[in-house]
């Protein structure tokens, strides 16, 4: 009757990023980010929101901090912002800006909450974009690792657990490709996946760099690589699910996790595929402590022996014109086959979720109340089938929901709403959400109800 569907030991926390959430854009000799250059195209972002606020952490990280000890939190991924310790990405450390993160830091463990520490959330310091081109030079990717040896050596132990870069492709495909977000570009094929492998190799490169000044630390990247999941349990389609998930996340995940690009990657591309080294995967392929994925959705794949690839993905518009249900990718169970397909792939070490949330239209009720049912029954959903992982034996540790707070969702501007906590952007007054009251509840028993 009392049996757990998690451990004691398993890590429950909330996830934010700097820009959504902090504000104070230029204060305490913060440089500009490219996000603060972004942000001033009209309509770059809905409503023209700009991040001068955001949820205004911070100031106000102390509530925030409280509010998560009230919950029984465990841990707190946030990042940070390069620019507000390297205004300029490299050169002098902002003292202020450093200290900020550091009261942060010590803060959270005076109440007994582990940080989790992301150096690169997608805000580049607006120096290196307009001096190197940002991610499409080498400079930036040796800037950045200067700049995680420098910091997490004068973070002096306060943190331990490390993402390297949050979601390749949002930064490569959707800044330098689409231009949807900041830096705003649209490269041509061959120079956007030359952005790729420097993501990559920033990564690889963070990871040397934290190893040379904090040798006990963990660490690892937080990614969203499309989730494929079969579409019936069976044999073929669950083969047909993992080759599909290796080769279509080929460039990213299965990049680091195998130490190369996959031939399909670099057939696929041909002419355009990345110039590299042997050297850079060396940075690339090395061992990590554990893999962070962000995971939202999930497309079903079926066995295709009829086909090239031998596979078929069953993509949004496809079931949306069978179903009529437009958020048909919306998959509990990618919680349960992502964790499996990535294990039995790979064989990580352990397994993070480090985002998974959904956003809506919350609003306070007449008493101020903010009911969002319909949070707790995606909640609940996504976690059993995490549950479900669990059983099974796969090396899960953790899940960081998405979000803490309401925040400036990038280019999306404030309009959706994926926090557990609720924001009153006039007056930044928190108001925790019904689902905060269903996570507590779960964080205290273990069980989901």
């Amino acid at each position: 009757m009392n049996q757990r569907d998690f451990p004691e030991d398993f890590i429950w926390g909330t996830a934010t990023a700097a820009y959504q959430v902090e504000g104070a854009a230029y204060e305490d000799g913060k440089g500009k980010s490219i996000w603060n250059e972004f942000e001033k195209h009209p309509s770059a972002i809905v409503d023209n929101a700009v991040g001068d606020v955001a949820s205004d952490q911070y100031h106000r990280y102390r509530e925030d901090v409280a509010l998560m000890r009230d919950a029984g939190m465990k841990a707190y991924r946030f990042s940070m912002s390069w620019s507000r310790v390297l205004p300029d990405g490299r050169g002098t450390v902002n003292r202020k800006g450093l200290d900020y993160y550091k009261r942060l830091c010590e803060e959270l463990l005076r109440n007994g909450i582990e940080p989790y520490l992301t150096w690169y959330h997608w805000d580049l310091p607006l120096a290196l974009q307009e001096e190197f081109g940002g991610w499409e030079s080498r400079e930036t990717v040796k800037y950045f690792g200067e700049y995680v040896g420098r910091i997490a050596k004068e973070l002096d132990g306060l943190v331990k657990n490390f993402f390297t870069v949050n979601e390749f492709l949002a930064c490569s495909d959707v800044g330098y490709g689409l231009g949807a977000i900041a830096p705003g570009l649209k490269l041509p094929k061959k120079r956007r996946n030359q952005v790729r492998h420097h993501l990559l190799l920033a990564h690889g490169t963070a990871l040397q760099a934290l190893r040379g000044v904090v040798p006990d630390a963990k660490a690892g990247l937080a990614e969203n690589p499309s989730f494929l999941i079969p579409v019936i349990p069976v044999p073929e389609h669950i083969e047909a699910a993992k080759k599909a998930f290796r080769e279509v996340n080929a460039h990213f995940i299965t990049a680091v996790m195998e130490g190369k690009y996959p031939d399909c990657y670099l057939e696929r591309e041909g002419a355009d595929a990345p110039s590299f080294t042997e050297d850079d995967f060396k940075l690339i392929g090395a061992p990590m402590d554990f893999v962070g994925l962000n995971l939202y959705y999930g497309k079903p794949v079926r066995s295709a022996p009829e086909t090239p690839e031998g596979y078929f993905i069953f993509n949004a518009e496809t079931a949306a014109s069978c179903t009529g249900i437009a958020d048909f990718n919306f998959e509990p169970s990618a919680m349960y086959w992502g964790c499996r397909i990535v294990h039995e792939l790979w064989h990580p070490k352990e397994i993070l979720i480090s985002e998974n949330g959904m956003s809506a239209n919350d609003r306070p009720s007449s008493g101020s109340e903010v009911y969002d049912p319909h949070r707790i029954k995606y909640l609940r959903a996504h976690l059993a089938s995490l549950a479900g992982a669990l059983r099974e034996g796969y090396p899960v540790k953790g899940y960081f929901h998405w979000s803490l707070l309401d925040n400036l969702e990038w280019h999306l501007g404030f309009r959706p709403r994926f926090g557990l906590v609720y924001v009153n952007y006039a007056t930044l007054e928190r108001i925790p959400k019904m689902s905060w009251s269903w996570y507590k509840e779960l964080i205290r028993t273990g069980k989901i109800e």
